[in-house]
């Protein structure tokens, strides 16, 4: 994840049809953007608009994380040399993540300790981005070809499409996201319906 940042866009969701990516290193590169934009927008945002920007931040991040613990690492577990330590360090560094992301979900954005707690997640964030930028997409991009990488970009999408909303701390394999995900995602998916029914987006 980039620590500099362009002007900021209509931030995307993942898997957003919109944004034609037939390569999965430059889809995910970009997500990576696209989280670095929204912390960008929570930190500097208040009220009902900071509420709405961290809504979106966590569906993000929980969708992409999804995506990537099912289609990256174990291509990386496979392929890249040391896979097995390489993937579980990235699967901890994403569980712990998930732990603060669900405190911050389960907060109210306004409460003063809400901010310090969201600066150290991006901190973390940005930490694991890099990692896999370093460790596991370089190695995509040395070892896949054209086709191969866009249709893990499609598998990407289609992940990302039916992942949980809301972060699943402990559920970071992709065994593990295909045996929990479909109900996980089923009842974040109704419970993003009901903040939206009540107002609370």
């Amino acid at each position: 994840m980039s620590e500099t940042g362009a002007g900021k866009t209509r931030t995307p969701h993942a898997g957003d049809d919109n944004a034609a990516d037939d390569n999965v290193v430059d889809l995910l590169m970009r997500q990576h953007g696209d989280i670095r934009n929204l912390f960008d927008e929570v930190e500097t945002a208040s009220g009902d608009a900071r509420r709405d920007a961290f809504r979106r931040l966590v569906r993000l991040l929980a969708v992409h994380e999804t995506a990537e613990e099912e289609v990256v690492h174990p291509f990386a577990r496979r392929n890249v040399t040391g896979g097995e330590q390489v993937v579980a360090d990235r699967l901890e560094e994403e569980r712990l993540a998930k732990e603060t992301l669900a405190e911050l979900d389960g907060m109210d954005p306004q409460d003063p300790a809400f901010l310090p707690k969201l600066l150290l997640l991006r901190t973390d964030v940005q930490k694991h981005a890099r990692a896999e930028e370093r460790y596991e997409f370089t190695h995509l991009l040395r070892t896949a070809g054209p086709a191969q990488l866009a249709t893990m970009a499609k598998a990407v999408k289609a992940a990302e499409a039916t992942a949980p909303t809301h972060p699943h701390p402990g559920v970071e394999s992709g065994a593990a996201n295909v045996a929990a995900g479909p109900l996980a995602a089923l009842m974040d998916r109704t419970r993003d319906a009901v903040r939206r029914a009540m107002g609370d987006s």
